[in-house]
């Protein structure tokens, strides 16, 4: 059994820097797992502007 952790972030504010390198590590230090990134919106010409980062770790008892 897993537990998942959602995270939102925005181009501008996030991989324009290493923020998402550090964001990762982060919560991997906490036991997650980068699961998965995925658009969640988009600009007039299709390009992605926001994000999901999915993380999963097994439930701890």
């Amino acid at each position: 059994m897993y537990e998942y952790k959602f995270v939102e972030t925005y181009l501008g504010s996030f991989f324009s820097s290493p923020q998402h390198q550090e964001t990762i590590h982060e919560y991997a230090a906490d036991g997650w797992r980068l699961v998965q990134v995925l658009p969640t919106e988009y600009n007039g010409n299709g390009k992605p502007l926001g994000y999901e980062i999915i993380f999963e770790r097994p439930v701890q008892d």
